[in-house]
């Protein structure tokens, strides 16, 4: 899995396609987030941004190789396996852009509560929005891995699909992310610090299940 893991993390630096989503990426802290802003909406907001960074991450790094060169990875290490370390691939990527903009968020927001009448710690503060960020990339990873191929063929069917179930995942109350995110919100207006390990735990079984599925799926497609 160490060598199916690299080799897809390398296609993905070298088509270049991860730039889009992390330029919007940026695009959206740049707006939604300034300095001295308080930390907790802060860091809410740059979690919430990255859920359909993760979900495009995954339907680039499922759709990366050409069908022939697909193939031949399949048959030597199985469908499976390959399809896997592809979704890996795209959910490392999105953690590791979540941990730096969370690291960003928190030194530059100011620790106060929503009306700035409140002194937060900061590095709890961090912490939540990190968990925050993590349950967000492990939602979006989740809606990627069921929004493209096997599971949606057509583009015309899995982009719009992917766009509305990223929106749901994030506004919908009883998604892991909508939870995480709305903590973050609320412990900004009451003076307390949510850890959101709850909705964290939710989002890991939530996406276990999903790339599973769509792992035992590629088993039964061709490319």
């Amino acid at each position: 899995m160490t060598a199916l893991f690299g080799y897809q993390a390398a296609l993905l630096v070298r088509s270049q396609r991860w730039l889009p989503p992390f330029i919007l990426y940026v695009a959206f802290l740049g707006i939604g987030v300034q300095g001295g802003q308080p930390i907790l909406d802060s860091l809410g907001y740059a979690a919430a941004a990255l859920l359909p960074v993760a979900a495009w991450l995954v339907r680039i790094c499922v759709t990366n190789e050409p069908p022939a060169a697909r193939s031949c990875v399949a048959a030597a290490v199985g469908p499976g396996r390959a399809h896997l370390a592809a979704v890996l691939v795209a959910l490392t990527t999105a953690v590791a852009l979540g941990a730096a903009a969370t690291l960003a968020v928190t030194l530059i927001s100011n620790p106060v509560t929503a009306d700035l009448q409140t002194r937060l710690p900061r590095l709890p503060a961090g912490a939540a929005g990190l968990l925050a960020a993590l349950a967000c990339a492990l939602l979006g990873t989740a809606v990627g891995a069921l929004t493209t191929w096997p599971v949606l063929r057509s583009t015309g069917r899995a982009v719009p699909a992917m766009l509305l179930a990223a929106l749901l995942s994030v506004v919908v109350t009883g998604s892991p992310a909508q939870a995480a995110v709305s903590g973050l919100v609320t412990g900004s207006r009451s003076g307390t610090v949510p850890m959101p390990v709850l909705p964290l735990a939710a989002a890991v079984l939530i996406t276990a299940a999903a790339t599973a599925a769509a792992c035992a799926l590629t088993s039964r497609r061709s490319p």
